[in-house]
């Protein structure tokens, strides 16, 4: 199986992306609204086929990217049934099974932090995404949102808790860069809930916590009964001078293919050397020199009313020269993917 997870520094919330090797069939639990780009991305370069986005709970602390993966990959959306939630087309009820491939989640209900919330398990019991019920060493609020320590209490100790020692607990949040543990682990070592604790040791524990509710909180919630549909319907604005793709590194990049039919609808910067530049890869008529070394000195002057193409031998220069030229204000900047080398293997002139 394809596995990886993924960070939001503002939220401190963690994105998991599951797939089959075989099929390529993927799902992500807990996308950020935020984070929709780099996801997307990830997704794209792995060859993947996004089926569903599966969020654990109703977040308070960030906007899902449900909708957007939905509305940019056509991935199903799968939430509780619970918060009566608009755009869900797949109820993670209890017991519920989502295939990708040969590979499987099966939804297990532990509400307490929310009333719907719900962990994710591998069909073979190695892995669970606990969202915001049991986390590293410790547990999900429950002082707003239908929350109920007791009953979180519960949903850890029979839903979770029976799982295998070795499995590994991957949480929804960690404020302090743990990234993941194991039930066994957390069963003798969680100081909220582990080493035996009683029921009223919990709930004790859980009511005395005095946190300050997220910062997101009314934004977030009524965004999130959408499934993180903005209100107005609104989507993130792609670059409108051309098809700039967003690598999952964060680099602009763009298709010789559409370079050489729109070369006079752009200027092309080549930050190469003087010898490159008229070496054995030649360059693209009309490009303008500027060796990569001496573009910070002179980024103010590559300013223009037409978009800039940045090409190289291979696109590694010219890609920290959009970086480069992105810090100085210059938006509308791509890399020419795959540089001289991919243009001439191309047949262009």
């Amino acid at each position: 199986m394809i596995f990886r997870q993924l960070f939001d520094s503002t939220s401190s919330t963690y994105t998991y992306l599951l797939a089959d090797a075989g099929t390529k069939a993927a799902v992500l639990i807990d996308p950020v609204f935020e984070q929709h780009t780099r996801d997307a991305a990830l997704i794209r370069e792995l060859g993947l086929r996004l089926e569903h986005t599966l969020d654990t709970h109703c977040h308070a602390d960030h906007v899902s990217g449900a909708w957007l993966m939905k509305e940019a990959l056509g991935s199903k959306i799968a939430m509780s049934p619970v918060y009566g939630a608009t755009n869900v087309d797949v109820p993670l009820v209890h017991g519920a099974r989502i295939p990708f491939g040969e590979q499987a989640l099966e939804a297990r209900a532990t509400p307490g932090h929310t009333d719907g919330c719900v962990s994710l398990v591998t069909s073979d019991h190695a892995m669970v995404f606990t969202g915001d019920a049991l986390l590293v060493r410790a547990a999900g609020r429950t002082d707003f949102q239908s929350g109920d320590a007791a009953r979180l209490y519960r949903s850890i100790t029979e839903q979770l808790f029976t799982l295998p020692d070795a499995c590994v607990v991957y949480p929804g949040h960690d404020y302090e860069g743990r990234t993941s543990s194991t039930i066994g682990e957390e069963r003798v070592h969680n100081p909220r809930i582990g080493g035996g604790a009683r029921e009223e040791d919990f709930v004790g524990y859980m009511k005395n916590l005095a946190l300050p509710h997220p910062k997101q909180l009314a934004v977030a919630v009524p965004a999130n009964l959408r499934a993180g549909q903005p209100q107005d319907g609104s989507r993130p604005r792609p670059p409108d001078w051309g098809p700039v793709v967003i690598t999952y590194a964060g680099l602009p990049e763009i298709a010789p293919e559409w370079v050489a039919r729109h070369k006079g609808d752009v200027d092309v910067l080549d930050v190469r050397t003087a010898a490159e530049f008229d070496g054995e890869l030649g360059h693209i008529e009309g490009a303008r020199l500027l060796p990569l070394d001496d573009l910070r000195a002179h980024a103010s002057d590559v300013a223009s009313d037409r978009p800039i193409v940045v090409v190289c031998q291979t696109g590694k220069r010219s890609g920290m020269a959009t970086i480069i030229l992105r810090k100085a204000g210059i938006a509308r900047v791509a890399n020419l993917a795959g540089g001289m080398v991919r243009w001439r293997e191309l047949g262009y002139g």
